[in-house]
This record gives C-alpha cells, sequence and structure tokens, in this order.
C-alpha cells in the first residue's frame, strides 16, 4: 500500500507557503497523510500487528516474568517484580518518544517497525536465558526499548493514514489487539509454565518478528522527502519531545490517560501474585491456571468493548461522556475482590474491568488523535502520549509493592487503584476541542 500527497506532512518553509484545507477538514484541523488504497486491508493488518505487541507486553508482563522473577527468590518476589519493571519502565518511556522523533524525520515507518520487532526477537531470547535478578532487569530494559520502538511506528500510522471520520473504526480495530493479544499471549506462556520458561521467551519472540516482517511487507509506504533538522542543542531537543504538552487539550489528554493507565497496571501487574496470595481458589486450580482463565474472560469483555466503544462514539459524535463513565466502571470493578475476594470475585472483576478498560481504550485513543499538535511530528506527540502508557509503569510496580507491603495489602492495591482511575475520569473534563 502506498500514500499519497507526500508534502501533506511537512513542516512549511518560507519559500513553501501553508497549504489550505483538503476537502472536508476545516481550517482547525490536521492534516493527514491520505491513504490511497483499501482501508480495510490496513486496519486489519494494524490490528494484527498490535495484538503481537501486546501477546510479549502480556505474556511476558503477568506470566513469563513474574515467575521467573519468583523463582529466583520467592521471599522477595513482590519487591523484586516492582524493582525490575519499573526500571524498564524507564526504557520504555525514553524509547517511545524518541523512535516516533526519529521515525518523523526519517520519514518512514516501515524500517522502525521491522527493525523493532527483530531486535525483540534478540532481547527476548536474552532474557529467558539469565538467571539472576540484575539480569532479568537488564534483559526487560532491552525488551522494552526494542518493544517501544516497534510501538512508536506503528501507533503513528493512524493519525499518518486514517481519515479522521474513520478514526473511531481505526483505534477500534488497534484496540483489539489488547484483548486478543492478551489471550493468545498469557495462554501461549502458561503452556510453559513453570518448566520451560526459555522455550516461552523464544516463541513469543518469534511472533513479534514475523509479524513485523508480514506487516512491513504488505504495508508499502512512499518515502517523504528528507527533513534536514536544524541544529539543535540537547536541552532543545528533549524540550520539543514534550513541546505537544503546551496545548491544553492534548495536556488533559495525557493527564487522564496516564492516571488510568496506572491505577489498571498497578493491579494487573501483580495480578499472579493476588491469585497465589490473596484469592481463595477452587481445589485442583493453580494461580497460573486461574490466570489464563481470568485473561481471556477479560480479554474478551475488553474485546467487545472497544469495537462497541469505538464504533458507537463515532456516530454518536461524542468522546468525552464515554472516557469518564468507562474510568468510573473501571474503579467500581476493582472494589469487586476487596469485598469479594474469591474466584467469583475474581471473575466478575475481569468482567468489569475488561467491559470499561477496553471502551476507554477505544475512544480515548481516537480522541487524542483529534487533539494532535502537529500533523507534521505525529508520531512524535503520539510517542509523548505513550509516555502516559509507559510512565505509569515506572511508578506502578514502586506504588504496588509499597501498599502490599506497607498499606494493608492487596485489598489496599484495589482501593489505591479505585481512586486513581475515578481520577482519570475528571481529567476528561477540561478538554474543550472535543465533546
Amino acid at each position: 500500500m502506498s500514500t499519497a500527497n507526500p508534502e501533506a506532512h511537512r513542516t512549511p518553509s518560507a519559500a513553501t507557503p501553508p497549504s489550505s484545507p483538503s476537502p472536508g477538514e476545516s481550517p482547525g484541523e490536521t492534516p493527514f497523510r491520505q491513504h490511497t488504497g483499501r482501508l480495510g486491508p490496513l486496519l486489519c493488518l494494524l490490528a494484527v500487528g498490535n495484538t503481537a505487541m501486546f501477546m510479549i507486553y502480556m505474556g511476558v508482563g503477568q506470566v513469563l516474568l513474574p515467575v521467573q522473577v519468583e523463582a529466583l527468590n520467592p521471599a522477595d518476589k513482590v519487591a523484586n517484580l516492582g524493582l525490575v519493571s519499573g526500571i524498564s519502565a524507564v526504557f520504555a518511556t525514553l524509547f517511545n518518544p524518541l523512535a516516533g522523533l526519529l521515525s518523523d524525520r526519517s520519514g518512514r515507518r516501515n524500517p522502525w517497525i521491522l527493525g523493532g520487532g527483530i531486535a525483540a526477537l534478540g532481547a527476548l531470547a536474552l532474557l529467558g536465558a539469565v538467571r539472576s535478578i540484575l539480569l532479568v532487569t537488564v534483559g526487560w530494559c532491552l525488551v522494552q526499548a526494542t518493544m517501544n520502538v516497534y510501538q512508536a511506528a506503528i501507533t503513528a500510522v493512524v493519525p499518518d493514514r486514517v481519515p479522521m471520520e474513520r478514526r473511531g473504526l481505526a483505534s477500534a480495530m488497534v484496540g483489539i489487539g489488547t484483548p486478543i493479544g492478551t489471550i493468545i499471549g498469557v495462554t501461549v506462556a502458561s503452556a510453559f509454565v513453570p518448566d520451560d520458561v526459555r522455550t516461552g521467551y523464544l516463541v513469543l519472540g518469534a511472533v513479534i518478528a514475523a509479524v513485523a516482517v508480514l506487516f512491513t511487507s504488505l504495508v508499502r509506504e512512499k518515502k517523504l522527502p528528507a527533513v534536514v533538522p536544524q541544529p539543535q542543542s540537547l536541552g532543545r531537543q528533549l524540550a520539543a519531545l514534550v513541546s505537544a504538552l503546551r496545548t491544553p487539550d492534548f495536556r488533559w489528554a495525557f493527564i487522564g490517560r496516564f492516571l488510568m493507565v496506572l491505577g489498571y497496571m498497578a493491579v494487573m501487574l501483580y495480578q499472579l501474585y493476588v491469585l497465589q496470595d490473596h484469592v481463595e481458589l477452587p481445589g485442583g486450580l493453580s494461580p497460573a491456571g486461574a490466570l489464563a482463565i481470568l485473561s481471556p474472560v477479560g480479554a474478551v469483555c475488553t474485546l467487545l468493548s472497544t469495537v462497541v466503544g469505538g464504533v458507537l462514539s463515532d456516530r454518536v459524535g461524542r468522546r468525552k461522556p464515554f472516557i469518564a463513565v468507562s474510568c468510573v466502571f473501571t474503579s467500581i470493578g476493582m472494589m469487586i475482590p476487596v469485598l469479594l475476594p474469591t474466584w467469583t470475585g475474581m471473575l466478575v472483576f475481569a468482567v468489569v474491568t475488561g467491559l470499561s478498560f477496553g471502551c476507554f481504550m477505544a475512544v480515548d485513543t481516537a480522541l487524542v488523535t483529534l487533539v494532535l499538535p502537529s500533523a507534521d511530528d505525529a508520531a512524535r506527540d503520539m510517542g509523548v502520549l505513550n509516555v502516559a502508557n509507559a510512565g505509569p509503569q515506572i511508578i506502578a510496580p514502586f506504588l504496588a509493592s509499597v501498599v502490599v507491603g506497607s498499606l494493608g495489602g492487596y485489598p489496599a492495591l484495589f482501593v489505591a487503584g479505585a481512586v486513581i482511575t475515578v481520577l482519570g475520569a475528571l481529567s476528561v473534563v477540561p478538554i474543550r476541542g472535543v465533546r
């Protein structure tokens, strides 16, 4: 597939006056790199690409990594998982906007998608082979770095190529990668627990590399004119990465995403340990087996609400109410295991939070693409937004380990997650440019 009008995304120079809005685009809207072929195949490939990405994030993050950390030091598993996850998330936070910036400047997405996917295979192979907390931390940092190169580029394809009136559908197609990737990733990873974790890492690594090759082979792109960056100091370059936050609507969208993901990830990163230490499971059901059931249940609910939420928000023409209600229902779902610390309670928790989080991610992604400050730096700005995905992963493990260890155990963790997600609901109120 190819793109048309490659000049549409370049920054106007003194010799090139700004272009007029394209047909159907209001003067205040951000132009995009129009997709000239059928939109359906592109959206399907985006769904596949994001599915593979979440196979890594959830299969490793929820199953393989906690099992590997526990095997090395069972007594300190909560603190060690917090340490490994927190430090590695710093790499995610740094590499996502940096990779987005570089892909903007190169005028290409495919090389970054391909390079990130293949490099992730090598990083996962290394992670599966190490046998100390220090080396696990190093390995997971490398996985986060390579996967965020892949993520930054593939995320920018939506604002690059999809018309604004189809962003809800596109966001839904991208969003289904979360539940499907979770189902497949957790199921595959659980099959290698506890005796063959290393093979689990290799299998998941092979998937992301193969999908990167498939996507870049089928999604053709036309190289844009080279951009010659003006000489800048390191300080100015770093300032450019966060310049999007000066736009009020984008800043509030960032805050809302940050809070929602923080509350959600603080609980989800420790779900295996919750099943081990907090919930009374039926006889014969292991914590890993329980997680292999819970994750698909929640993922199916996420899948349904992602599609329904994205399409319905397009038809209604409103985004903010969907986001606010989703945050509130996520907080309600998090209180269920506090009141009902049983297998039934965890199943209800998975259903409620799956439905609400799926709707949030689909509609919030659509909202964000409508408040991007600059089409010329779409990948960079989406990368800055993805700090709201990666940043909470820095804070969440430390927050969770402190709450669990000092403030009341796992019930206190669920309460903290509920409070934070409610604050996320309030953050969409000041957004003015989108209803």
